[in-house]
């Protein structure tokens, strides 16, 4: 009877001990990587920037629908690298909304100067069980406080080294 409830005890240390190390920030390129699936939604302007969506996850998939203005003709899946991952989710970080809420940056909301030619940008951090955090931006918005902004989200397609598959048709 005893021997029956040690290995009880044991068996909840273990998957208690598993679920405090599974709550990092690790990043690896193995399935079941604790951290957010990253989804980018660009486009569409007025002119020939693509629109597309772009999907990356921590265990290195990745998943570019384009919508116009591409090289690719459907969905296409792609592989993200551990560092690329780290890049993206860094570059975006300071401007991720608190979890589980949307913000808005664009138009006469938050911007003094205001470009309406411009893509806009839809962000959103899906953590598995969590709720999703999104950021709405108008790349239009010039003020100065969103330059990293404007500049990690037009650098995301050679972050992720999909820029070709971006190209225009001609």
């Amino acid at each position: 009877m005893l021997a029956g409830k040690r290995m009880w005890v044991g068996a909840a240390v273990l998957m208690l001990g598993a679920c405090a190390s599974a709550g990092g920030d690790v990043v690896t390129s193995r399935p079941g990587t604790p951290g957010d699936t990253i989804s980018i939604a660009a486009g569409p302007c007025f002119g020939v920037c693509p629109s597309y969506s772009v999907t990356v996850t921590p265990d290195g998939s990745g998943l570019l629908e384009p919508r116009k203005n591409t090289a690719v003709p459907g969905p296409t899946r792609f592989t993200v690298t551990a560092a690329q991952y780290r890049r993206l989710r860094a570059a975006l970080a300071p401007f991720r909304p608190a979890t589980g809420t949307a913000k808005r940056i664009g138009g006469k909301e938050h911007c003094t100067r205001f470009a309406t030619d411009m893509p806009t940008y839809k962000i959103a951090w899906d953590q598995a069980g969590a709720s999703r955090t999104q950021l709405d931006f108008q790349s239009g918005c010039q003020d100065a406080r969103y330059a990293r902004l404007r500049a990690a989200l037009v650098a995301t397609p050679r972050t992720l080294d999909i820029a070709p598959m971006l190209k225009a048709r001609p």
